[in-house]
């Protein structure tokens, strides 16, 4: 099969869909890999060391498009791609559909076969979203620690505090594989960290994994509206299995919250768990609501590519290789997990909680 890896071209986004190491992989079982020029620079990787373990570099990335039986990227394509996209591609890459009616449409206008990184399933867990939740978790507490600082407009709390004085407060609505890396990125500082989350199985797996130094709650309104109150840095990882993020802090309660507190939404990826959320880039990664700074950048991962981009395709890489050793119909049938990153295919919705988002129907897949 001939993989295509495009550049990445949204906003600040220095991630890439392969590493020297995944192209080996691939020629080494027979398969053509073609690059676009410069596509890893960003991550610390040279077309000289793709083409070191039997890359091509592509003469130009609308031939890539046009040749490649499988595209692999790390975001959604965004309105310059939607032309280049074709029935009979296969494409392997973040998509969060539910979030965007535009690239749903485009896809389905496309008659591409997409599969959504972020909705492959196994055992109830989200393998290649894990790798990315765990880098924008960490780097929650990071950037929020930062956007606090006086400078940047926040309240001026340093959120592990000095000796007789308290430590800052973080809250954090979510406790999964975000939310819990955002957490402990925050105990870790010194702050006073309370994770909400509606499972109480999980909070009980926190609350026994860090013995009471993470505080817990079960989800409701009140407690939420009662710890953002109190919080410096409030933290969104909320996440519905592909579906749109549900909105769980209102205006009205950030107009009640501390003058220069800190909102950074994980969710928005899938739409934002704040109602004022709106997707906002590296390049200008913050905006004011009221008296809070919100960070609301959709691609946070993309800020730490060479991180990123190794810690995505150690996960990725063995599903791309069973879909281009097989095929896609192949491939899905012979794992279950994958054909739950079935999205779009020919035209149709396969993917319930997409189809749900936008008021459209849900094909079966028959494999």
């Amino acid at each position: 099969m001939l993989i295509g890896v495009p550049k990445e071209i949204k906003s600040q986004e220095s991630r890439v869909a392969i590493t020297p190491e995944g192209v080996s992989e691939f020629t080494r079982q027979g398969h053509r890999v073609l690059i676009e020029k410069g596509a890893g620079i960003g991550s610390a990787i040279s077309d000289e060391d793709y083409i070191s373990q039997g890359g091509q570099i592509a003469s130009s990335v609308e031939d890539l498009w046009a040749k490649a039986e499988l595209i692999l990227k790390v975001k959604e394509p965004i309105a310059a791609e939607y032309p280049r996209m074709r029935q009979g591609q296969i494409l392997f890459t973040y998509l969060h559909l539910a979030a965007s009616k535009e690239c749903t449409d485009a896809l389905i206008s496309s008659g591409t076969t997409a599969i959504a990184y972020e909705t492959v399933e196994i055992n109830g867990q989200l393998p290649l979203l894990a790798p990315m939740s765990e880098v924008a978790g960490r780097m929650a507490t990071q950037v929020g620690a930062s956007a606090l600082q006086k400078p940047h407009g926040g309240r001026g709390v340093l959120l592990g505090g000095v000796p007789g004085v308290a430590p800052g407060k973080v809250v954090v609505l979510g406790g999964g594989v975000a939310g819990l890396n955002s957490a402990v990125m925050a105990l870790g500082l010194g702050a006073d960290v309370t994770v909400i989350d509606r499972s109480i199985a999980r909070l009980q797996y926190i609350d026994s994994l860090y013995r009471g130094a993470i505080k817990t709650l079960a989800a409701s309104h009140h407690a939420i509206d009662q710890e953002i109150g109190k919080a410096d840095l409030v933290v969104g990882a909320v996440l519905v299995h592909g579906a749109k993020a549900p909105m769980l802090v209102s205006n009205n309660q950030v107009k009640k919250m501390k003058q220069g507190s800190v909102l950074v939404d994980i969710a928005i990826d899938q739409g934002g768990c704040f109602a004022d959320s709106q997707a906002t880039t590296h390049a200008d990664p913050t905006f004011k609501i009221h008296e809070s700074i919100f960070y609301c950048v959709a691609n946070m991962p993309g800020a730490v590519p060479v991180t990123s981009t190794y810690a995505l395709t150690n996960a990725t890489l063995p599903f791309a290789l069973a879909i281009a050793r097989h095929g896609w119909r192949s491939a899905l049938s012979m794992d279950k997990g994958l054909a739950q990153g079935l999205n779009v295919h020919e035209g149709k919705i396969y993917y319930s909680a997409v189809a749900q988002s936008h008021n459209y129907e849900c094909a079966n897949l028959t494999l």
